[in-house]
């Protein structure tokens, strides 16, 4: 897995753009929350589809960004919690133990 690092507005505004192209996975993760370290790992052990890009917000230290993206995407803000992003627009939200690469995989397969 390679992951993404998401610091920052700027890169949030980016990956919209690039949304527009090829989807965009947003991964919010909390290093207090043992769920979302399990969340974690079971994506890192999976086969990461092709042609996506995948984001990791810390959102410990990034709580403003986590919000922006809750109030960008009209999403109620979880943790952990993993975003589609398409077209600009979150076209799935899981979060918790919902959290899985096949469901992922199943999601892009429709789009």
């Amino acid at each position: 897995m390679n992951w993404i690092a998401l610091t920052d507005e700027g890169q949030l505004n980016q990956l919209k753009e690039l949304s527009k192209q090829k989807p965009q996975v947003i991964f919010k993760h909390s290093s207090r929350c043992n769920i979302s370290g399990v969340a974690k790992n079971r994506l890192e052990r999976s086969t990461v589809p092709d042609g996506t890009d995948f984001y990791f917000l810390d959102l410990i230290q990034y709580r403003q960004l986590s919000n922006k993206i809750a109030e960008d995407f009209a999403v109620y803000h979880e943790s952990p919690q993993l975003l589609l992003i398409k077209n600009g627009e979150c076209i799935y939200d899981e979060s918790h133990s919902g959290i899985s690469m096949e469901e992922l995989k199943e999601q892009l397969s429709t789009i």
